[in-house]
C-alpha cells in the first residue's frame, strides 16, 4: 500500500497540526462500512448527517459529542423471542461511527424515524472570530492617544 507524506505541507504552516491527522486518517480509512450514511450540506452553517439504522431503537443508539469528535454507536440488544432463523440477511450487528467537526460546529439535534438517525450540526462562529470590517485613517490625522498625552503636558 501507498503512504503518502504529507510532511511539505505543513512545513511552513504552524498550528496546522490536527489538519495533518485528519488529513491521514481520511486516507487511512476505509470507505463504506457499516452502517451506511449521507453528510449533507443544508445552507452554509448547516449540515445534517443521516445514518441508516434499521432495527435499532432509540435506546440502542449512543451519540456523544467531544471536544472536535462526534461518535455515534448502537449495540443491539438480543431477546429470547427472536426465534430460530433458516436465513437472517438483516444487519443484527454493533456499530460505531466516528466523524470529525470542524471548529465550532455543534450538535443540534437527532432524531430516529422510519429506521434513519438525523443528527443535525449548526457551526456557530463566535462574533470576535467573524470578519470585520477595518477602517482606513488618513496619514495627516494624527492617533487619538498622542493628543491625549499632548493636552495632559499642556495641563501640568
Amino acid at each position: 500500500m501507498t503512504t503518502l507524506d504529507f510532511s511539505p505541507l505543513f512545513r511552513s504552516m504552524i498550528g496546522f497540526d490536527r489538519l495533518a491527522t485528519a488529513l491521514e486518517t481520511a486516507y487511512r480509512s476505509e470507505p463504506g462500512g457499516y452502517p451506511p450514511y449521507n453528510v449533507e450540506l443544508q445552507d452554509e452553517n448547516r449540515y445534517r448527517i443521516t445514518l441508516a439504522v434499521a432495527g435499532f431503537s432509540e435506546n440502542e443508539i449512543n451519540i456523544e459529542a467531544k471536544e472536535n469528535l462526534l461518535t455515534v454507536s448502537g449495540q443491539r440488544q438480543v431477546t429470547e423471542s427472536e426465534g430460530n432463523f433458516l436465513y437472517r440477511g438483516i444487519a443484527n450487528r454493533s456499530f460505531e461511527r466516528k466523524f470529525q467537526l470542524a471548529d465550532y460546529v455543534k450538535v443540534v439535534e437527532a432524531k430516529l424515524e422510519h429506521g434513519l438517525l438525523h443528527i443535525d450540526l449548526v457551526r456557530e462562529v463566535p462574533e470576535a472570530m467573524k470578519p470585520r470590517r477595518i477602517t482606513i485613517r488618513s496619514a495627516d490625522v494624527s492617533p487619538a492617544i498622542e493628543h491625549v498625552a499632548t493636552e495632559q503636558a499642556q495641563a501640568a
